[in-house]
């Protein structure tokens, strides 16, 4: 019998663990929208529509851009090409998300760069319009790339 009821015992410290740590557990942070265009001038290296991809967690978030129509003028290999995303800020001034993450990518085809990482406040509201993403390729190659309008849907809100 007093093993029944040091089963029991044990059984009712679990569950009451288990609810207090669901009750301790940190909220999901979620930016939106996740995903947003932006046609894009990269001056003579051409432009086109690209998406940007936003994920949060906490403070750290990361943005992604992929295109079809803004080519690589070289073939590239993966991770060599310096990223910086400048966003601007509703409130005023800027955020930036940097990073040397990228696939390799043939001459003339699309181009992605990303995750790069930045850090966000809850409630920022960061647009691509009037802001760039600056590539650097090689160490001398820059290309810059800025908005031609708002991003679609709205500019990403943190939470």
């Amino acid at each position: 019998m007093r093993s029944k009821r040091l089963g029991t015992g044990v059984a009712l410290a679990a569950g009451t663990l288990a609810v207090a740590g669901l009750a301790f557990a940190p909220t999901a942070q979620a930016v939106t929208p996740q995903t947003a265009t932006i046609v894009a001038d990269c001056g003579i290296y051409g432009g086109g529509e690209a998406t940007l991809t936003a994920t949060q967690s906490g403070t750290a978030a990361t943005i992604t851009l992929t295109s079809s129509e803004i080519t690589s003028p070289l073939a590239l290999s993966q991770d060599s090409i310096t990223s910086t995303l400048t966003l601007v800020k509703a409130s005023g001034g800027t955020t930036s998300f940097t990073g040397t993450k990228n696939p390799a990518m043939a001459a003339g085809g699309g181009v992605t760069v990303g995750p790069l990482s930045g850090t966000v406040a809850s409630g920022d509201s960061l647009q691509a319009y009037g802001g760039s993403l600056k590539m650097v390729i090689f160490g001398f190659v820059t290309i810059t790339c800025t908005a031609q309008g708002p991003q679609s849907p709205g500019p990403f809100v943190f939470e």
